[in-house]
C-alpha cells in the first residue's frame, strides 16, 4: 500500500525535526521545505531510504509553494521568525508566507493543514511580530477554512532558544536581568515591612515541551475533528522569569544575581542590540515581553488533545548540564559538560 505524503514547511528547525521523527515513526512519506536541503540532510537517518526527503522552498513563491504541496495529503506549516531584518520581514514570512502555502494547499486538494502561530498573537497588540501572527491566522483560515491552527507558547526542548540562551548568558555573566515594571512592592518580611524590588518577577511564560508540541501537530493531522479551530498550548506550570532564571541556575548549579531591571532599560538596551547579527534582544521583543505569554482559556488546549503536558523540571535537567562548570556534577550524579 502507499504511503501518505506529508509536506512540512520548515520541517529542519527546532519543532520540525521532533515533528519529522514522529511522522516517520508513523509511516509517513515527509517531503521536508526548506530554504536550504544541504542542511537538512541530518533528517534523512530519521526513517529508512528516501522516506525524508528534504526540498528547497521559498514560501512566498507561490510556484515554488504549489510544488512542495503537490500530491501530500497533509501539509505543516513550522516556518517562523524571532526577529525581522530585510527581506525577512515578519509581514512577508508570518503572513504572506502563511497565506501563500494555505492557498496552495486548498487549490492541491490537500485534506488537512495545520498551521503552527504563537501565543500572543493580536491584531491589537503593540509588537510587529505578535500582528503578524494574527495576520497569518486569518490569511490562513480565509484560504483553507478546515485547517487547524496551534499557538504554543514559548516551546522548551535540547534545541530550544529560550532556556539555552538564558543559560548561555549565566555562563557568561555574573548578573541576570529580571524585567520588570519598575515598581516597588511593600511586604512583610519577618515581622516587618520590607521591598519587593521583583514586584511579580517580570513577565510570565507558561513553557510547552518540545514533544508535547510535535504530538499536538500529529494529532490535529490524524483527528478530523481538530479541522477548523484554534488550540493554545501550554504546559503545566507559569512561571515569571524570575523563575525561570531561578529554574535554570538550579539546574546548571550556578549562583548567578538576579537583579531587577525596568522595562525601559531593556528598550534602551534592545535599541543597540538589534544591530548585531543575531541580537539577543529587539525593541519588538521588548513590546512583545510586556504580555504575559500564558495560555488565557477560551480555546481548547493539549488536554482536549489528549496530551498530558510535560513539566519543564522533567526535561530542563537533561539538557542544561552542558553549561556546568567543568569539574561539577548535575543533579543526576553525571559529570557536568564544559561551562
Amino acid at each position: 500500500m502507499d504511503r501518505r505524503l506529508v509536506t512540512v514547511f520548515g520541517g529542519s528547525g527546532f519543532i520540525g525535526r521532533h515533528l519529522v521523527r514522529r511522522l516517520a515513526a508513523e509511516g509517513w512519506v515527509i517531503r521536508v521545505a526548506v530554504r536550504d536541503p544541504v542542511a537538512a540532510e541530518f533528517l534523512r537517518p530519521m526513517g529508512d531510504v528516501g522516506q525524508i526527503v528534504p526540498v528547497r522552498a521559498d514560501i512566498t513563491d507561490e510556484a515554488v509553494v504549489q510544488a512542495a504541496v503537490h500530491g501530500a495529503e497533509a501539509v505543516v506549516n513550522l516556518v517562523g521568525i524571532l526577529h525581522a531584518r530585510g527581506r525577512q520581514s515578519f509581514e512577508r514570512i508570518h503572513h504572506r508566507g502563511a497565506a501563500t502555502i494555505a492557498a496552495a494547499a486548498k487549490a492541491a486538494g490537500v485534506h488537512r493543514l495545520v498551521h503552527v502561530s504563537a501565543l500572543g498573537a493580536d491584531r491589537a497588540s503593540a509588537s510587529a511580530y505578535a500582528r503578524s501572527k494574527a495576520a497569518g491566522e486569518d490569511a490562513v483560515m480565509a484560504a483553507f477554512p478546515g485547517a487547524t491552527i496551534l499557538r504554543p507558547s514559548v516551546v522548551f526542548g535540547p534545541e530550544d532558544d529560550f532556556f539555552n540562551r538564558f543559560a548561555r548568558l549565566a555562563a557568561l555573566s555574573p548578573v541576570l536581568p529580571v524585567y520588570t515594571d519598575g515598581a516597588f512592592h511593600p511586604r512583610l518580611e519577618h515581622g516587618g515591612l520590607g521591598i519587593d524590588l521583583f514586584g511579580t518577577g517580570g513577565p510570565v511564560f507558561q513553557p510547552v515541551w518540545v514533544g508535547d508540541v510535535a504530538s499536538a501537530i500529529v494529532k490535529a493531522i490524524d483527528d478530523p475533528a481538530c479541522a477548523g479551530r484554534i488550540f493554545e498550548l501550554g504546559g503545566p506550570r507559569r512561571y515569571s522569569l524570575k523563575e525561570i532564571f531561578e529554574l535554570i541556575l538550579r539546574d546548571t548549579g550556578r549562583h548567578n544575581l538576579l537583579v531587577p531591571m525596568p522595562f525601559w532599560v531593556a528598550a534602551m538596551q534592545a535599541a543597540l542590540l538589534q544591530f548585531l547579527p543575531k541580537p539577543p534582544l529587539t525593541p519588538d521583543q521588548v513590546r512583545l515581553l510586556r504580555i504575559d505569554n500564558v495560555v488565557r482559556g477560551g480555546k481548547p488546549g493539549l488536554a482536549d488533545l489528549g496530551i498530558a503536558p510535560t513539566a519543564a523540571e522533567a526535561i530542563l535537567p537533561t539538557y542544561l548540564g552542558r553549561y556546568r562548570k567543568k569539574g561539577e556534577r548535575a543533579r543526576t550524579g553525571q559529570p557536568g559538560i564544559g561551562a
